[in-house]
């Protein structure tokens, strides 16, 4: 599990950053300027990355934010486990299981022997992408 640190103001829509142990992708960034009697804020928008919920954080600007370090791998599935595939590594030839994706399009291009990215994000894999059939 590897994250790193970064300034609120920092983050830009499509990044990603933690909010209440979920890895959030930013939708939007506002930022307002220091006032008379308090330091600039942000206000930002972000969808989880997990479990597609919206959530609203507003900050000071400087706040150090945990970023999560997005681990990219290509694989290629090679069984279905029922409610997971199980994937191996192109460049390592290890073997895990990852869940099966909940998006449609991509999981109607799911098959045995399809290449995948992987993204491992805290210590949880998912399937991002297919890449051939």
């Amino acid at each position: 599990m590897s994250i790193r640190k970064t300034e609120a103001k920092s983050l830009k829509p499509g990044s990603y950053f933690i909010i209440d142990g979920e890895p959030c992708k930013v939708v939007s960034v506002e930022k307002s300027k220091p006032g008379k009697h308090g330091a600039a804020k942000v206000n930002i928008v972000a969808i989880g990355f997990f479990d597609g919920r919206k959530r609203n954080t507003i900050m000071p600007a400087d706040r150090q934010v945990d970023v999560p370090v997005i681990d990219k791998r290509s694989g290629t599935i090679i069984a279905d486990m029922g409610e997971t595939y199980q994937v191996m590594d192109s460049e390592t030839y290890e073997t895990y299981e990852v869940p099966k994706p909940k998006d449609e399009e991509i999981a109607s291009k799911c098959t045995l022997n399809a290449g995948v990215e992987v993204w491992e994000l805290l210590g949880r894999r998912v399937i991002t992408r297919v890449k051939s059939s």
